[in-house]
């Protein structure tokens, strides 16, 4: 199951696919990035991506500080489950 952001924003500050997935990491990460996706088969690819991305938008946050500090003081915003699978439902997106 994923996630949805509490906050969202216009855009993506880094777009779903390799090259903008490699042009938001740094150069071992952009290499282990690249390696993965390059070994998997194409069943596999998606997940690749959907992980690296994953790790590019953490890296590209420029709140990530911010937030870091809010969780570690527990005044982090938080969602119940049954609010974030209500939201999904209503977007229509799964929810399994």
């Amino acid at each position: 199951m994923t996630a949805e952001p509490i906050h969202r924003r216009e855009g993506e500050r880094v777009p779903r696919n390799a090259e903008g997935i490699a042009a938001a990491l740094s150069g071992g990460q952009r290499m282990e990035f690249y390696r993965e996706l390059l070994a998997a088969a194409p069943e596999q690819a998606k997940g690749v991506l959907l992980r690296w991305w994953g790790q590019a938008m953490l890296d590209t946050d420029p709140d990530a500080d911010t937030r870091a500090d809010a969780v570690l003081a527990g005044t982090a915003p938080t969602l119940s489950l049954g609010d974030l699978l209500a939201r999904r439902r209503a977007a229509g997106l799964p929810v399994e």
